[in-house]
Formats: structure tokens, sequence, C-alpha cells
């Protein structure tokens, strides 16, 4: 399945990246085919989906194990290759909720599903009934002077918000600021107690019809409190745009008029609702056991060993539930057997060169990611090694090698030296790199390297690129609207193995320049992301 013969340039290529800058895998090292192999076992019906604490899962993690071992890595968890986590399993029971608008006095019932759902990564009250306020994008950004909530009063009121971000905000730190640490801070500092966020039409990955169907589904929290994000956020509730002009009835402002700035990024008004929110919650809660899959190739210089590359992707999907087409099966294939096979390939690789690496290289298969990147948050506030020893993570996640490989997208590209090295690996590869070209989708804060970001640790994560307006865009597009979190993401699809492989000749590329480089990763001087370095740690990185 892989391209032997490519091994012997890939061997003189790594001993040149040890004594001088250049990072790159000149001879194509992966060809897409082992790769696949690995996928159509994680992405296998006999996984079942792979959902959080699912026998599927326990079976993707022990076949992952299986793999490292035979590559002689060593295991680097608490039990061996495993971290278990422990979480908790919220569920809504419809049948005891529901959702109501208040006109004075007057209640207008609305349909669970079809208008509105609840979210249950929160702990939702038992019952709500309390006045709403428009806030915008509902965002504080201190870094900018930006702040929606500025002169409201949402004592005890509910917060109305459209996702998104204004157009003068770098896209990194709007995504920050939208994340659920953040949102939660910002409600409680408000005294709002609740939220209601209406997806921006011209950002939504994915049509309400699908959107809706996940909403009964277990959504986890850590069992850790302390690293439970939406804490004390109160109600949270998802509106469908297609019928949002409900809540805009009276207001003198209609929904068509906002969606239409939020899709340009233009400032938002804020305003008072005339109607209010009930509502009326059940929540069913277990526990739940988990486990992130964590192995170490040691690296060869004596100081150097003790610092890693840390190359992260998760393992987790949704498992089995509602049928689209007859089908309810959801195997994830690239998302994101994708990227456990891409780093399965990589540690077999670098196996075989592990005597050129200087710092050691940590691979981490988290679990938990599909329920808000639990797993990661998990290992990067409990590493199984020093935390100040991580020099930086390399995430993967659902990197899409639908088309062909000509175009680099890379998240938080402007914010560490990453992003430099990463240029000049996939520049000498014939490949372009470009920034996020959609920052309304907040992905830098969506996928596992935000959690190793919140730590202070340079990471990154990139996917096979487009160019806006391009018929690759429309690509990616279908993908999403049709594929993305349905059971259609399976063996069934088209992929460019060719794509796959000169992705990971970067990705290892990447791993092999930083694991080399005498010098650790730093966050640029102007990076948002780098007061979250420990003055520890910004001495260990001197």
């Amino acid at each position: 399945m892989r391209k032997r013969l490519p091994v012997v340039g890939f061997v003189l290529i790594a001993l040149a990246a040890h004594s001088s800058s250049n990072p790159a895998v000149a001879n194509p090292n992966f060809d897409g085919k082992s790769w696949w192999e690995h996928i159509k076992v994680l992405a296998s019906d006999d996984m079942q989906g792979r959902e959080t604490g699912s026998e599927g899962l326990r079976k993707a993690a022990a076949y992952i194990v299986e793999q490292l071992k035979s590559d002689g890595l060593e295991p680097a968890g608490t039990d061996g290759f495993y971290q278990p986590v422990k979480l908790i399993s919220r569920q809504i029971d419809e049948s005891a909720s529901s959702l109501a608008l208040v006109h004075d006095g007057a209640t207008e019932p609305l349909t669970l599903g079809e208008d509105a759902f609840f979210s249950t990564r929160v702990e939702l009250p038992p019952s709500v009934n309390a006045p709403m306020v428009f806030v915008g994008y509902g965002l504080h950004i201190p870094e900018t002077k930006y702040d929606d909530y500025a002169g409201l009063d949402l004592k005890g009121k509910i917060a109305v918000v459209i996702s998104g971000s204004p157009a003068d905000t770098p896209s990194a730190l709007a995504s920050h600021y939208q994340s659920a640490a953040e949102r939660s801070k910002a409600l409680r500092e408000a005294g709002a107690v609740g939220l209601v966020s209406i997806p921006n039409p011209a950002a939504m990955d994915i049509p309400w019809s699908r959107m809706t169907l996940a909403r009964t589904r277990p959504s986890m929290t850590l069992a850790d409190s302390e690293l439970d994000d939406a804490r004390g956020m109160g109600l949270v509730v998802l509106f469908n745009p297609a019928h949002a002009e409900k809540l805009f009835q009276g207001s003198g402002h209609s929904f068509e008029e906002l969606a239409a700035l939020a899709k340009d990024r233009k400032p938002l008004p804020r305003f008072p609702l005339t109607a209010g929110l009930q509502a009326r919650t059940h929540m069913i809660e277990k526990d739940v056991d988990s486990a992130n899959v964590v192995a170490k190739l040691p690296g060869s210089d004596p100081d150097l060993k003790n610092e890693y590359v840390v190359l992260s992707s998760h393992m987790d999907h949704l498992g089995i539930g509602e049928p689209i087409n007859g089908d309810n099966l959801y195997n994830g294939a690239m998302d994101n057997a994708s990227g456990c096979a891409l780093n399965l390939d990589i540690a077999h690789e670098l196996h075989r060169v592990h005597a050129l690496l200087s710092r050691s290289v940590l691979f981490v298969f988290v679990t938990a990611e599909e329920k808000g990147l639990l797993g990661s948050r998990y290992f990067a506030s409990h590493p199984t090694v020093p935390k100040d020893s991580m020099v930086a993570d390399i995430n993967t996640d659902m990197f899409l090698p639908i088309f062909p490989m000509k175009i680099l997208t890379v998240y938080g590209l402007a914010e560490s030296d990453l992003g430099d090295i990463v240029q000049h690996v996939a520049q000498a590869d014939g490949v372009a790199v470009q920034p996020d070209p959609e920052p309304l989708r907040n992905i830098f804060i969506r996928s596992d390297q935000y959690s190793f970001i919140r730590e202070g640790i340079p990471s990154i994560a990139m996917k096979v690129g487009f160019r806006p307006g391009s018929p690759e865009a429309d690509l990616a597009k279908k993908w999403l609207t049709e594929r993305y979190h349905a059971p259609s993401d399976d063996l069934n699809q088209p992929v460019d193995l060719a794509a796959a492989g000169k992705f990971e000749d970067i990705v290892e590329g990447l791993a092999v320049k930083v694991a080399n480089d005498p010098k650790r990763p730093q966050w640029k001087a102007d990076s948002f992301f780098r007061r979250f370095v420990s003055p520890r740690t910004t001495a260990a990185r001197q």
C-alpha cells in the first residue's frame, strides 16, 4: 500500500532538515493508499459511528493502539496508551419540555425542532420566563474596544444574537470571543439568564433540517466542573433563521434586514424585543467513561528529546442517529477517521527514521471532540507529559482531500512561527498557502488545536484549500451540505488519494522541521493568543 522507494529520499531530506533550514520533503512519500486503508477500518459499519463512550469508539481506539504498538511507539497515557476521561451525558426529554413566545401575557407556543431547539451543552434551568433583548453579535472584545453589551440592561433577561462578527475584527480573535467560555463570561457579567442564538444563514455548514435531527442526541460535559466552559450560562436556545421573524415582530426591525448586515459582517443595531421567552425543560443525565489514546516516538537529542511536537486528531463521531435517506449510521470517514489515519501513517513513517528526530513526537488521539472539544480540553489541562514540554500542536480534522491539492488553508497562519514554517514546507512542495477564507465559520476555535492554544501552546490546523468562488469552493460547500455530520460521510464517497498523500507529506515535513529545529516555535508578538502563555512556559521557550 505504501511507496517504499521514496523513503530513502525522505531519509536524506530529513538529515538535511536536521542540519539546515530546509523543512521540505522533496520527494513524495505518501500516495494516500495506506491512509485510505486505515479509514476503511475506522469508518466501517463495525465501528458503529464511534460515538463517545460507545463500544464502537472503544474498538476504534483499540485498532489505533494496535497500529501504534506495531510501529514501535511507546505508551504515553496514564494507563498504558490510554488516558481515561470521565464525562456527564445530558439529553433533553422533549416530551416534558416546551418553548413559547410571550406577547403581553399571551403565549405563542413554538414547535421544538421546527422553530427552535434547546442546546444541551449547558446545564439547562428547569424553567425560565424572561424578556428578550437583541444584542447584535453578542460579543465583548476588549482588544478592539467592541462591546455589544455596552449600555444595555440585560439583568434577568435573555440575549438574542446572530452568529458572526464585525468585519474589522481579525477572524482568530472573533472566533475566540464566540467560544462557549467567552460567551458564558459575557452573559454572566451582563446578568443575562440565557441566550437565543440564530445561525447566520450566510455561514451555516449544514441546513436547519439536518441540524434539528441531532437535537435530542446526548450532549456531554467533562465531569470536572472546573473544565465546564459553559457553566452558569443559563438557558441556551438555537432558533431557526427561516422562522426568526417571529422574534422581531413589533420591534421596528426585521430579521431579513439584520441577516443582510450580518452576511457582510456589518455593524448590527441593538434593541429590546417586544416578546419574551418562556421555557420549561427536563434533562436526563448519566455518567460516561471514555479515553484518549497517547503514544510517544522518542527523540534522539539528549536534551530536546524531553520536548514534544504534538500531532493530534479526534477519534469520535456521532454514532447512530436519526436516519437520512434510510441510513442511520454516521460513519465519520472524513470527520475524523481521515485525521486519525493520517497520524497513523505519519507514526509509521517517522518510526522508520526516528533516530533523525531531535525532539520526541507525541501522537494524541482524543475522544469527545464532537461534544465540544472535551477530550482535548482534558488532555491539554491534564497532559500526560509536562505541559511546558509541549512545543507545538499540529491538529488534523476533516482535511477534505476531495479535489487536487493546490492550495493549503492554514488556520492560525499569522499567529505563530508555525505559520512561517508550514509556508516554507508547502511552497517547496509546490503548494500555495492561504489564511482562513471563511471567517464567519469560526473554524479556528472549532477543533482540538484550540484546547492547546488555551494552554499557551503554538498550534495550527490545516485543510486542502480552495479559492472563494472557485469550482473547488462549490465542491466543498456541496460536501458540507450533503455529507458533513450525515450518514453519507462514509466509505462510498469520492476522495483524491493524491491530494491526501500530498497533504500528509506537508504535515510530516512540518513535524520533522519543528522536531529538529533547536528553537521552539513562538507566538508572534502581535498575536492575541500569546497571552495564554504562562510565565513559566515563557521562560521555557527562551
